[in-house]
């Protein structure tokens, strides 16, 4: 991990080829299937659980409260809940969450792209 300490005490950068550095776990969370869908999902609009869901096709509810759950707890969701009978709970990206969706959107793109490739490797 990187020597250089910030303001409050945290790294300023990380290292994730490092076994002991944090990076390891936001990597892990970042790129876990459901995280990744999820987060690209998120990356237009805000949505309610239901309708993200529906979005994210196959996921079950509790992977996806699950993996809300981490994003919201690593500072790349935020979940807002509207006091409303019965209550309203929609989730959207933070600041974080954008500049990450960023790159998994090119991910998800790039992949659905050559899939055909892969299929005709995997077929070889």
């Amino acid at each position: 991990m990187s020597t250089q300490v910030g303001a409050v005490g945290y790294p300023r950068r990380g290292d994730a080829f490092d076994s002991d550095c944090p990076a390891r776990s936001v990597l892990d969370h970042v790129t876990s299937k459901w995280a990744v869908l999820v987060l690209v999902a998120l990356r237009t609009e805000p949505m309610r659980f239901s309708r993200l869901r529906r979005a994210v096709g196959g996921v079950s509810e509790k992977m996806l409260a699950q993996t809300l759950r981490t994003l919201e707890g690593d500072g790349f969701v935020d979940r807002e809940v509207v006091p409303t009978t019965p209550p309203q709970v929609s989730y959207s990206l933070t600041e974080l969450g954008q500049g990450i969706t960023g790159h998994l959107t090119g991910l998800i793109e790039w992949i659905n792209v050559s899939v055909p490739d892969v299929l005709a490797v995997r077929r070889a």
